[in-house]
């Protein structure tokens, strides 16, 4: 998935130190593992019909988790009756998206000569390498549209070396006490994923049965990330309001997850080890220097082999187009500023600001 605002906030990550903090946030330690609560903001997915996407990562008050970098959330929504999805082919570097659905259906077409249909319940990996570019459409057929856009930050070398790719799994469902889970990256509960990354990573849905509590296992040295996506939840203690990214850092050996209320909750668990190198981020772009973004973003503008191209792109607008008429995504201006540095803090949910 592209980043389509017209005028994406510049992103320098690096570990440990503090973080600027004016977004929602709480945190307590009832359950005795820290949880802190990070609130969404809405984003525009293009367009003047635009569908609307929850971005939980990054924000002010903390930018990763794990390697996990970009995480948003949309629908349910009746595309029927709004603009869908209709990413026309825009760029990635340095990182590796990861699709996951729980309704409808998404066809991904990229410059590595991949193809492939997103649906409920099947992973979808796109690695970038040094370049690629991609585009995404909601199929005519899809009513309602609802699911996850999430990326992963490339580590070096492999940012470079790793050539690009696309990977494709379905993971069984693996019953729980009180619920169940489908493992989509990494391991959890005894299943596993085969899907490749390049640093310890878990991504899964985990569906919890009405009044149930769920106790999951978790290696110590993760830190983890429960979007809840529906349902009346509480991690160790502490209510997650609907959309909300509740945040543990590591050091945790179990993590309880309730639904207090009549119908199934449902939440998707993102973990892994904190990410140690810095990294900056602008747009579609994950880089290590401001100058590298700008040469990744002269390289798009002018059509570079370093990106490649999409063929058989075909728009809600028709073929080769969107719904704007555009055949691919140009990127914003730079902004004038210098990047500036916000450091990722500790991997420890921090006290209540308020």
């Amino acid at each position: 998935m592209s980043n389509v605002e017209d005028r994406p906030e510049e992103i320098v990550c690096r570990a440990g130190g503090d973080a600027d903090d004016d977004s929602e946030a709480s945190v307590r330690a009832a359950g005795g593992v820290p949880v802190e609560i990070l609130s969404s903001r809405e984003v525009p997915l293009g367009g003047p019909r635009a569908m609307l996407v929850r971005r939980t990562l990054p924000q002010r008050r903390r930018s990763l988790i794990g390697a996990w970098c970009f995480a948003d959330h949309y629908g349910p929504e009746d595309v029927s009756t709004s603009g869908g999805m209709d990413v026309a082919p825009h760029p990635h570097t340095g990182l590796q998206t990861v699709s996951w659905l729980f309704a409808g259906e998404i066809t991904h077409i990229d410059s590595g000569g991949n193809r492939g249909a997103v649906r409920p319940g099947e992973v979808n990996l796109m690695t970038s390498g040094g370049g690629i570019c991609h585009s995404e459409t909601s199929t005519s057929d899809t009513s309602i549209l609802h699911g996850v856009q999430l990326w992963l930050a490339l580590p070096d070398p492999a940012r470079e070396e790793a050539p690009r790719a696309f990977e494709h799994f379905v993971p069984p469902v693996t019953p729980l006490p009180g619920g169940e889970l489908l493992v989509f990256l990494g391991e959890l509960s005894g299943a596993e994923s085969p899907v490749d990354t390049f640093t310890p990573i878990l991504g899964a849905e985990l569906r919890v049965d009405p009044g149930a509590t769920v106790e999951l296992a978790v290696r110590t040295e993760f830190e983890h990330g429960f979007l809840v996506d529906s349902g009346d939840v509480e991690i160790e203690d502490v209510a997650v309001p609907a959309a909300a990214l509740a945040y543990t850092g590591i050091g945790a050996e179990r993590i309880s997850i309730r639904n207090r209320g009549d119908d199934p909750a449902r939440i998707v668990v993102l973990g892994g080890e904190p990410f140690p190198e810095e990294i900056i981020m602008w747009w579609n772009f994950v880089g290590r220097t401001g100058e590298e973004i700008l040469a990744f973003r002269e390289q798009w503008q002018e059509r570079t082999e370093r990106f490649g191209e999409v063929e058989g792109y075909v728009g809600h607008g028709g073929p080769g187009a969107n719904a704007q008429g555009q055949s691919w995504l140009p990127a914003p201006e730079l902004p004038l500023s210098h990047f500036k540095p916000r450091k990722n803090p500790p991997p420890h949910a921090r006290p209540d600001h308020d």
